[in-house]
């Protein structure tokens, strides 16, 4: 498995959240961004803090990761997350970030980008 992590949630991901891949869907992700413009300043961030901090982790006997430390200093992780499913992805959240984050959206404080999901129904 990968874990990568994204620096500002204005380029991608939340603050206090790390990203988990299976490696196929990280091979996609690596392709895709390998084809986005080499002058783009955005796109160049993206490599950076995406791909640049990216780190392969082997689940051990039990199942378990160990996170390099790097990510978990950068997520503020410590004993207590939340595992949340994201279809080809897993995201790994500090239990209080996602706390925080899910006031935020039950609230309907964080409603940007809304008219983009156009007729979408359940």
């Amino acid at each position: 498995m990968v874990v990568t992590v994204a620096v500002d949630e204005r380029c991608v991901g939340e603050n206090g959240c790390l990203w988990l891949y299976p490696l196929p869907e990280w091979e996609k992700l690596e392709q895709t961004i390998s084809k986005l413009p080499t002058l783009n300043k955005m796109a160049g961030k993206l490599r950076r803090f995406v791909i640049g901090n990216a780190s392969e982790c082997e689940m051990d006997g039990q199942g378990r990761l160990l996170l390099p430390e790097k990510l978990r200093k950068f997520a503020n992780m410590d004993k207590k997350i939340v595992l949340v499913g994201q279809l080809n992805k897993f995201e790994i959240w500090n239990e209080d970030a996602w706390t925080a984050k899910e006031k935020q959206w039950l609230d309907g404080d964080d409603n940007e980008g809304l008219e983009e999901l156009g007729s979408l129904s359940f």
